[in-house]
């Protein structure tokens, strides 16, 4: 082991507001090494630890502060190790915890030998005191299933993934605009929502092979129920698979396939909307004595107009206020939720539409209930499955753990990936922002937008919310970013915090300019062209760093640099540290060598994965990159300090 420099405190101006040196801040967060027990029932006393570097400066008390009952509560931390202890470049402390509501808040009041105080919560360290909502959080809502924060997940648009034999042996819906699978998409309507290309779901089991090669463990469905639209958010009808898909049967032979195979496969279900030609609909438009009439909102007393999502008439708005929608739909084993989770078809659950607006309009707010009868049922049916919502902006209020296990939303991690490493062009849309063109950010800029969104969330929230690049609803990341961003991109997706998410093509260096463009049919052809096979092989080879080492998955976070061009960070637990660098230009940076458990190496460390150098050496840790890189270290894990004997808050052996 090198020897430890002697710890400085940090200049004030140096702490609260700069990102530098993120090194040297306090740290906490859900994983293992700082809360005992990652899914708590009520009343169990939790362990929690806080982790301050030495340099940080004399820290004199720790108290934490929990928020039971909305009634502020303060308790004494204890240094662990006692007040002799080596402390190797940190301090730990910990304190107890008794879990009293189903979200338990808590954050960590620092009290500095000068006198001065600071406030530490899931957005950081702070001068002044602090949000309740940005308090990190003890969960004793029923957990998500165990497989949720190690999945890697592959989006599947049913239409434009594959076309088995028995696709071209099926007439065209009556809606459709035919097309071959070498046709370009069609970006204007009514191609848009109508061009056909066939594909099925047999056609997806004949390319299971490639799903394994890449190393994805979780299938994710956009709808496969009839509709009048290729992408099926157009439900006429949520008991059958569509027979343009193989119907029912076709549904359980690729459940069963993917399932020999130790994949799962996920549905995606329109719980805000069906579509105006389902039989629901259909039996209550203009027909206000039909049972169904409560299911919608109506604008007129002959139930002639509705209210619909956004106002597209082809999508009619669901009126949870309707027991018996509930019923059909949502609550119990006879459910529609329950249908397709039970035997024979097995799927691993549920990624929910629109999630952020079902069952709301105007002064009306059923979401909540909503969303917790739909896990209900899960919970009877098949507590091992996962319920996803889709959130276009900030989730966090709606993702406490009562349902949700994790959000599809784009503020916490695509948009601020698409802002640092995309050019600057000129869009329509950005992500539903009316900006006109791609916004510049510095990696500063990216880690204060990253932080700011999954401060809200629970960190087992964030294990399971979904690392998009780029989904079925937007302009595919390749469009706007250079050939060397895609790996940067990539790697920050499979090592932060959350599911990685793959939408089927994105490995093929597929590009579209809107989500209806990006539905490009998989040009399976081309996969041994030596560019497309490089992709594929990049894809694979980064989603096996990520299976390969569980600190990816579930370990800590830690921030130890950001800079204009370069993210240092570090994914950690008690067996093994993997130590990420991300860079979009030629950056340098150097790290004090206590900051990491290099395990007395000197020299230069060999990466796990990617270009950049690691040398150890006497004046610390350096890290070089020439170009645009993601590199990935493996190291020593974490030693907690020994929960020695009591210490008081000034640091005086009782």
């Amino acid at each position: 082991m090198l020897p430890h420099q002697p710890h400085q405190p940090l200049p004030h101006h140096l702490l609260p507001h700069s990102p530098k040196p993120l090194f040297a801040l306090p740290h906490h967060d859900g994983s293992p090494l700082y809360v005992s027990t990652q899914a708590p029932a009520l009343g169990d006393t939790v362990t929690v630890r806080l982790r301050i570097p030495t340099a940080f400066g004399d820290v004199a008390t720790v108290r934490t502060r929990a928020n039971p009952d909305r009634e502020p509560r303060f308790e004494d931390a204890r240094r662990l190790g006692g007040a002799g202890a080596p402390d190797h470049g940190y301090v730990w402390w910990a304190a107890e915890l008794r879990v009293e509501n189903p979200v338990h808040g808590y954050r960590f009041l620092l009290g500095m030998a000068d006198g001065g105080h600071w406030w530490l919560n899931a957005s950081g360290l702070h001068d002044i005191e602090t949000l309740d909502s940005e308090d990190f959080k003890l969960v004793a809502h029923p957990a998500p299933p165990a497989w949720a924060a190690t999945s890697v997940m592959y989006q599947v648009f049913p239409d434009r993934f594959a076309r088995s034999a028995a696709a071209a042996l099926r007439d065209a819906p009556d809606w459709a605009i035919p097309a071959e699978w070498d046709d370009a998409v069609d970006q204007l309507p009514p191609g848009r929502s109508h061009q056909f290309y066939g594909g099925d779901l047999d056609g997806i089991i004949e390319h299971l092979d490639h799903l394994e090669r890449l190393g994805v463990t979780l299938i994710y469905l956009t709808p496969v129920f009839p509709g009048r639209s290729n992408h099926r958010y157009d439900a006429a009808s949520f008991t059958e698979v569509d027979p343009q898909l193989g119907g029912d049967a076709a549904l359980i032979r690729l459940v069963e396939a993917a399932h020999a195979r130790g994949l799962r496969v996920i549905g995606d279900l329109t719980a805000n909307h069906s579509g105006h030609g389902h039989e629901w609909f259909q039996a209550a438009h203009h027909t206000p004595a039909a049972p169904e009439s409560a299911f919608y909102y109506w604008l007129d007393p002959e139930q002639r107009d509705y209210q619909s999502w956004l106002g597209v008439p082809e999508l009619p708005k669901f009126n949870w206020a309707s027991t018996e929608l509930r019923r059909r739909f949502i609550d119990g084993p006879d459910s529609v939720v329950a249908k397709w989770l039970k035997p024979p078809f097995h799927l691993d659950g549920w990624r929910i539409d629109v999630a952020n607006m079902t069952g709301r309009l105007g002064d009306e707010d059923l979401n909540a209930e909503v969303r917790q009868a739909i896990r209900r049922t899960m919970i009877e049916v098949n507590p091992d499955t996962i319920l996803l919502g889709e959130f276009t902006n900030d989730a966090s209020v709606d993702f406490q753990g009562d349902a949700w296990h994790g959000a599809m939303t784009y503020a916490s991690f695509t948009r601020p990936l698409w802002s640092w490493l995309c050019r600057p062009d000129q869009v329509p849309s950005f992500f539903g922002l009316p900006l006109g063109s791609i916004p510049a950010h510095t990696g500063e800029q990216f880690h204060r937008a990253h932080t700011r969104f999954a401060a809200g969330f629970p960190w087992r929230t964030r294990l399971a919310t979904m690392n998009a690049l780029d989904t079925h609803d937007t302009a595919r990341f390749r469009t706007h970013a250079d050939a060397d961003a895609v790996p940067v991109a990539l790697g920050l997706s499979v090592t932060l915090p959350g599911i990685p998410v793959v939408f089927a093509g994105d490995e093929f260096g597929l590009t579209g300019v809107d989500g209806e463009h990006s539905r490009t049919p998989m040009p399976w052809s081309s996969a041994a062209e030596p560019p497309v096979a490089a992709t594929i092989d990049l894809y694979a080879s980064l989603i096996g760093l990520r299976r390969a080492h569980e600190a990816l998955s579930t370990g800590g976070l830690r921030w130890l640099h950001v800079g204009d061009d370069a993210l240092v960070y570090v994914r950690e637990t008690g067996h093994e540290s993997v130590l990420l660098l991300a860079t979009r230009a030629a950056a340098e940076v150097t790290l004090p060598d206590w900051v990491l458990p290099v395990g007395g190496r000197v020299g230069e460390l060999p990466p796990e994965a990617g270009t950049a150098v690691c040398t150890v050496s006497d004046t610390g840790v350096r890290l070089v990159a020439t170009g645009a890189s993601f590199t990935a270290w493996v190291l020593p894990g974490v030693t907690i300090a020994p929960d020695g004997p009591a210490v008081s808050p000034r640091g005086l052996a009782r």
